[in-house]
């Protein structure tokens, strides 16, 4: 995979922050930046993923007691 370098400025504090957390996970700074942003990414793909089915239930708000999906997943 072809790695990109990504520039950012950030704040001393924000940069002495960042590479307290990183030590603490024993990982770079760089690294420690792009799991954040990875992280983040997921964070908002999550979002727009509960968001549509939120909307995809209150077309039709049905729902079924916990002991009921239990016997359709073949749990009881």
């Amino acid at each position: 995979m072809k790695m990109v370098e990504v520039t950012a400025t950030f704040t001393e504090g924000a940069v002495e922050l960042m590479k307290g957390f990183a030590a603490k996970k024993g990982i770079s700074l760089s690294e420690y930046v792009k799991q954040a942003a990875l992280d983040h990414l997921e964070d908002d793909e999550d979002i727009r993923d509960a968001d549509a089915a939120y909307a995809e239930y209150l077309k039709n708000p049905v729902t079924i007691s916990h002991e009921q999906l239990k016997r359709e997943l073949g749990l009881l």
